[in-house]
């Protein structure tokens, strides 16, 4: 009678550790899925970042122009009519494209702020798949060793922590940790 009652709870050592193996092979897939995306978003925002200071070093020099325009209007009067015309018209002209590198600058920003969330945000699912791991596998392990020694108890605890490796699956995919 005793050799029936473990029989049973072999079988369900058996199940739990197919779900715990399927889920802490899931798991796998998903977490370097994450990592792959943390990745490559790292590399987006590492161009945007670049094309960013780029456009920044370009206003600055049109900055410097136009300041060094606006110096030289300040002696116009040497050069006559035609030559503060000529500088006020290039100084009007910088400041448009001083005024464009801001904008452009912001939209860029923009996007590279975005590829810096999309990393965190891989990186969290990311994470939470590898805990989920760690807890799935030492839940596997401590079932086989159940199974094996056909010692109950080890099954329980193997159950406890297979139960927070199925929170951390969970949380992989919605975040709620």
């Amino acid at each position: 009678m005793a050799e029936e009652k473990k029989e049973k709870w072999l079988g369900y050592v058996a199940v739990t550790t197919i779900v715990f193996a399927v889920c802490a092979t899931l798991s796998t897939f998903k977490g370097g899925q994450y990592s792959t995306r943390a990745v490559l978003s790292q590399s987006k925002a590492t161009n945007q970042w670049a094309y960013y200071q780029a456009k920044d070093m370009k206003q600055y020099l049109h900055e410097l122009q136009k300041d060094a325009l606006d110096l030289s209007l300040l002696n116009a009067g040497k050069g006559g009519e035609g030559y503060a015309k000529a500088v006020a018209d290039k100084t009007k002209a910088y400041a448009a494209k001083i005024e464009k590198y801001e904008v452009q600058k912001e939209e860029i920003k923009k996007q590279a702020e975005g590829y810096d969330a999309a990393i965190a945000q891989a990186q969290a699912h990311s994470g939470a798949f590898g805990m989920a791991i760690i807890f799935l596998q030492i839940a596997i392990l401590l079932s086989s060793i159940a199974a094996l020694m056909k010692i109950q108890s080890v099954w329980y605890g193997g159950l406890a922590i297979g139960a927070i490796g199925l929170v951390y699956f969970a949380n992989g995919f919605f975040l709620f940790l």
